[in-house]
């Protein structure tokens, strides 16, 4: 998902979109943020893996934790991603469904990476 993402060279404005145009860090680089302000690019790249044969996608939540969130000030907007990301994949699943697999299930996976920060925190 990631590398896709970067093909299409999004700038800070993107990432922030009209609801996070004021907030208070850098957002670009944030990808799992673009299911909420460029949700259009996330969907995109949904349906270009079904369109190629795809029978599932992954959400685009890698770092969609609480924890990771917290680089971007964005803790308290985790569930939501993670939520939008779903409903994303969801659609695109259910979307081309008739017209590309009649007989086959299509279906979307949801990724989370391991947080290093959990890994080296004091017991």
């Amino acid at each position: 998902m990631g590398t896709m993402i970067r093909g299409y060279r999004l700038s800070e404005q993107d990432f922030r979109g009209e609801r996070f145009a004021d907030w208070p860090c850098d957002l670009k680089g944030n990808n799992d943020l673009l299911v909420l302000s460029k949700p259009e690019v996330i969907r995109e790249i949904h349906d270009a893996y079904f369109e190629a044969g795809a029978d599932i996608v992954e959400t685009n939540t890698f770092n969609s934790t609480t924890i990771a969130m917290a680089d971007y000030q964005m803790e308290s907007l985790s569930a939501e991603i993670n939520f939008a990301a779903a409903k994303l994949a969801r659609a695109s699943a259910d979307a081309g469904r008739p017209a590309r697999r009649k007989n086959r299930a299509m279906s979307r996976a949801c990724l989370a990476r391991p947080t290093a920060p959990l890994l080296f925190r004091p017991m």
